[in-house]
Formats: C-alpha cells, sequence, structure tokens
C-alpha cells in the first residue's frame, strides 16, 4: 500500500497557513516519501478552506517527484472547461504528475452559491465529467492525466466510476474497510483505487484521541461521535492505526491518503515512523 498526505487547507487552530507552511508541509512529505500529495476542493465547508487547486500549484516545485492529486476537483461547481483547464495547467506545470481525481461534491452551500440545485448534482456530474475529459483532450500536452471518480461506494456510484473513470477514489470518512472490500470486488481486477481523506491523528492517549474525534472532527462534519468512531480512521495509538490500516490493504486499497488534525508536521511524521512499519504487508508493499 501506497500513502499520501493531503495539504492542510483547514486551519483547526487560530492560526492561518501562509505560503511557507504549505511549501513546508509539501517538502516535509516529499522527504518522508510519501508518494502522493492531494488536496480537496470546495468552495464552503464547516470551517474556512484555503483554496485546494491554488493551493496544490504553489507547492509543485517542493514536491519532488510526489504524485499530486485533486481529491476531489469539482467541475460541476467550478465548470467542466474551467476544471479541464485548471487540470491541464496543473499536469503541464508539474511534469504530468496529476491524478485527476474529480467528484459532485457534497457541500450543498457549494451548490447554492453557483445557483444549482443540489439534487441536480448527479445527473450534471455524468454531463460535466464528459465535457471536461472532451476539453482535456484538446489542453493535453501529450496525452491527458488519468481521471479518477470520486464515489462512496454505492452500486450506482461504481457503475458511474467504471463508465466514466480510470480510478476510483473512495472517501475514508464515509466507508469502512469491510464497505470498500466489498465495492472494489464490483470492479475489473487491476482498476486503480485510492481512499481519501483519511483523518489522522496517531496519540497513544485515549483521552486525546477522543477529543480529536467529539471536539475536532465531529462539529466540522456534523456528524455524531458515534458514528465517527464506528468508522476506520487513524485516529488513535499507533497499533490501532496500523491495524485499521491493515485492514483496508487486506480489502484491496492500494493507496491511503491521510490529512492530520492538528501538530500536522509531527504526525506525518509519527504516521510514517511509528504506524506504517505495523501495517500488514507493509515490507512488500514498500518495495
Amino acid at each position: 500500500m501506497e500513502y499520501g498526505a493531503h495539504l492542510p487547507l483547514i486551519a483547526f487552530g487560530s492560526a492561518t497557513w501562509t505560503l511557507a507552511d504549505i511549501c513546508g508541509y509539501a517538502e516535509r512529505a516529499a522527504a518522508l516519501e510519501y508518494r502522493f500529495l492531494c488536496a480537496n476542493d470546495h468552495l464552503f465547508f464547516g470551517r474556512p478552506w484555503l483554496d485546494g487547486p491554488t493551493a496544490l500549484a504553489a507547492t509543485l516545485e517542493r514536491s519532488a517527484d510526489m504524485t499530486i492529486a485533486t481529491t476531489v476537483a469539482l467541475p460541476v461547481i467550478r465548470g467542466p472547461v474551467q476544471t479541464a483547464k485548471m487540470l491541464a495547467a496543473l499536469d503541464r506545470l508539474s511534469g504530468g504528475r496529476l491524478i485527476a481525481g474529480v467528484g459532485p461534491g457534497s457541500s450543498q452551500r457549494d451548490y447554492a452559491a453557483v445557483g444549482v440545485a443540489f439534487e441536480e448534482r448527479w445527473k450534471r456530474f455524468d454531463e460535466a465529467v464528459r465535457a471536461m475529459r472532451s476539453a482535456l483532450d484538446e489542453e493535453a500536452e501529450p496525452g491527458r492525466p488519468p481521471v479518477w471518480i470520486a464515489s462512496w461506494g454505492s452500486a450506482a456510484g461504481l457503475r458511474r466510476v467504471t463508465r466514466l473513470g480510470d480510478g476510483w477514489l473512495a472517501s475514508g470518512y464515509n466507508t469502512t474497510p469491510q464497505a470498500f472490500g466489498e465495492g472494489r470486488a464490483t470492479l475489473l481486477d487491476g482498476f486503480p483505487n485510492a481512499i481519501a481523506t483519511l483523518w489522522l491523528y496517531v496519540t497513544e492517549s485515549r483521552s486525546e484521541a477522543e477529543r480529536m474525534l467529539g471536539d475536532v472532527l465531529a462539529p466540522m462534519l456534523k456528524r455524531p461521535v458515534e458514528a465517527l468512531r464506528d468508522l476506520a480512521l487513524p485516529i488513535g495509538s499507533a497499533q490501532l492505526c496500523a491495524e485499521r490500516l491493515s485492514a483496508y490493504a487486506a480489502a484491496g486499497a492500494e493507496r491511503v491518503f491521510v490529512w492530520p488534525l492538528a501538530d500536522e508536521l509531527r504526525q506525518l511524521e509519527r504516521f510514517r515512523e511509528n504506524v506504517v512499519p505495523l501495517v500488514s504487508g507493509h515490507q512488500a508493499s514498500e518495495h
């Protein structure tokens, strides 16, 4: 299994991220041998949100040879042609390192902001992806980046993944290892996959893990903390985090993209140094 790091687009504390901060984060992730650098895309969320594609572009020189990924860009919200132009630019400026992850998005505020009915998002998404891919074919030099489709894993969603995409992006806070494995089993052998937005906080303190779930993540996602406990998020001890990732690896997950909830640089280090070596099959997957 390969590992990626989400850019810290949300300031969970009182501080805000500067250009130097996000570039330093990208540089540290590269030094720790994370293979992917990712950026989510929202206009509005539960907390102030740094624009993902802009942040990703700003870190290109500091991301070494990492694959960069949008997880996910929103062609319905931003417009399919505009999204294609943005993705083509990221791919070209990175030297062809982009995975173009796209999805309809789950924020009703995003849709309200652009005057599109939230209930129309799936129909509009199918149309937007086709238009976006056509525009990408025209913009690409010499070939377009792979387009991965986001889905929480429903039967209809996975049919859309195989119909429109070159890979599947699952959501780390909308699936479990069992559900992911069941969804993956419906795809063709060798169809690429990754689990994105896997919220991370490695701590040997149970109370600190509970604080992250109850005081940080649950209010932001507007979900009861009990529902978050039922997921396989890497929040808790190194051993617990490794067990949860091992379950995803056993279910066929090829890549996971983590997002630290606080103390971001130290959490990247703890995950790589204390968790990854404990994941089942680590040595085989890393070489």
